[in-house]
């Protein structure tokens, strides 16, 4: 229970920093996405009923699913290089504004 709400409260915060203009705010906004995603996959591979990945080799029932570990460790990898690509765009993109403002759209208008 305490990773679903975790997850959803990292999905709202993502949602609503991807709708803001700013690409600080976007990029911050995936990374939160990618950490709640992370939480839905170990919260399916079944994290509550499970122990340790190591256990003893008599009762297999209570040993941790490794795939679900293995798929978090690669999006963990993955979400780290798109958020290094993005920070890269957003500096280098910092010549041009990217803040759409109502001011100019009606100054353009009246002109």
């Amino acid at each position: 229970m305490t990773l679903a709400i975790t997850a959803g409260l990292l999905v709202m915060g993502a949602v609503y920093l991807l709708l803001k203009r700013e690409m600080l705010r976007i990029v911050l906004g995936f990374v939160l996405l990618g950490h709640a995603v992370n939480l839905i996959i170990i919260a399916a591979g079944g994290a509550s009923r499970r122990d340790a990945p190591f256990g003893s080799p008599d009762d297999l029932s209570t040993v941790a699913d490794p795939l679900p570990q293995a798929f978090v460790l690669t999006a963990i990898v993955i979400a780290f290089s798109i958020t290094i690509l993005m920070l890269v765009l957003a500096v280098t993109g910092r010549d041009k504004d990217d803040d759409t403002t109502m001011e100019s759209d009606d100054e353009e208008g009246q002109s």
